[in-house]
């Protein structure tokens, strides 16, 4: 409804056997940059800039804040950082929607696009910003992109590097404590990044613990016995009563 609601036009242009909803119209291949940017500059405000911290990240803050944390996130949306978690705990391995890079990733820098996305957003008509307003590459004058990792140009600019090392540098220093790896609603499609990382620390540690939270593939393994819990359904009203258990 929230896609339907406010994409009313791109669905009717390009069809709603394409236009969907966010995620899948993030891959339609659009015919310039000027309607590629019309798209990304909406997306963006709708889905990084304009929504306050939601309920659901505010209650996992009081869960954590007074304990040692780190978030490992696959999400580019900000929610974290918005919700009040410490920017130096967190790791968005995928990317940022406020962000943009040079297309083909000639140099590891990326860039902030609040100002321009909403100059587009202000500006677009027919679904299409003004071409004055598509970026171009500063080095080698290129088209530019989203700072998503979508394809093998995906920018891992000194920041994200940096962020990289704090994760790492969490685990080592926890390595023999208790820890409870809180799992959030990740399914199969990168589960390289989080799902199989998070069974292989339980596998190698015996302290850890896993909480498995996801609407349709909750399951954990049974060799982790009573480390390891699924639950499924809605994630809110579990993390709700998580929260009125640890506080």
């Amino acid at each position: 409804k929230r896609f339907t609601d406010n994409f009313a036009e791109f669905i009717k242009k390009y069809g709603e056997h394409y236009m969907t909803d966010m995620y899948a119209a993030g891959f339609y291949p659009y015919p310039s940059e000027e309607a590629k940017w019309g798209y990304w500059s909406k997306h963006a405000l709708m889905n990084r800039f304009d929504p306050p911290a939601l309920p659901l990240y505010t209650e996992l803050y009081d869960i954590v804040k007074n304990k040692e944390y780190f978030v490992l996130t696959t999400n580019v949306d900000h929610q974290f950082y918005k919700a009040g978690f410490d920017a130096q705990r967190i790791f968005a391995t995928q990317g940022d929607y406020g962000k943009i890079q040079c297309q083909k990733a000639c140099h590891p820098k990326t860039y902030d696009a609040k100002d321009l996305f909403r100059k587009m957003d202000k500006a677009r008509r027919d679904c299409l910003i003004p071409s004055e307003l598509v970026p171009k590459c500063p080095v080698c004058g290129g088209n530019m992109a989203m700072n998503l990792r979508c394809d093998n140009y995906f920018v891992e600019d000194e920041a994200w590097h940096e962020a990289a090392d704090r994760y790492a540098g969490f685990l080592e220093q926890n390595k023999d404590k208790k820890v409870v790896l809180l799992e959030l609603g990740v399914g199969f499609n990168t589960p390289i990044i989080i799902r199989f990382p998070f069974e292989k620390m339980v596998r190698e540690n015996s302290s850890y613990s896993l909480i498995r939270l996801n609407m349709d593939e909750a399951v954990v393994p049974e060799s982790f016995g009573e480390r390891a819990i699924g639950i499924d359904g809605d994630m809110a009203k579990a993390i709700t009563d998580i929260r009125g258990l640890v506080l």
